[in-house]
């Protein structure tokens, strides 16, 4: 199970349709309160964020995570635009497993849901 706390509308798209090819289930989470419930409840192998959401709020969401004894295990992955520095730092600073490229991870995008299934033993 991997939860996606993305809510653009087109990684949406993407994350759902490559999902339901390679046969991972994908929950959806669009607020920070949300993303922490589904992850309590459904003990996701990976959470994804898209970093350059405001109603993610994925550092702060992240800290939250990392500063969690029950959620501190649980990867995380955060995707942004390569140029925004800044961000990728502050993602690093929360505790973030791994940050990629938008573009790394929209074209690795099949093999990451995968991997990360089969770490959960899926």
């Amino acid at each position: 199970m991997i939860l996606a706390a993305v809510d653009d509308m087109l990684f949406r798209s993407k994350i759902r349709t490559t999902a339901k090819l390679v046969g991972v289930d994908v929950v959806f989470a669009r607020t920070p309160e949300e993303i922490v419930r589904q992850a309590r409840t459904l003990e996701p192998s990976l959470v994804i964020f898209d970093l350059n959401s405001s109603t993610v709020q994925p550092i702060e969401t992240v800290t939250a995570f990392k500063a969690d004894a029950g959620l501190a295990t649980v990867r995380t992955l955060g995707f942004v635009s390569h140029v925004q520095t800044e961000l990728i730092q502050s993602a690093r600073a929360a505790g973030i497993d791994e940050v990629m490229a938008r573009s790394a991870f929209a074209t690795g995008l099949a093999d990451i849901l995968l991997l990360a299934e089969e770490r959960d033993g899926g």
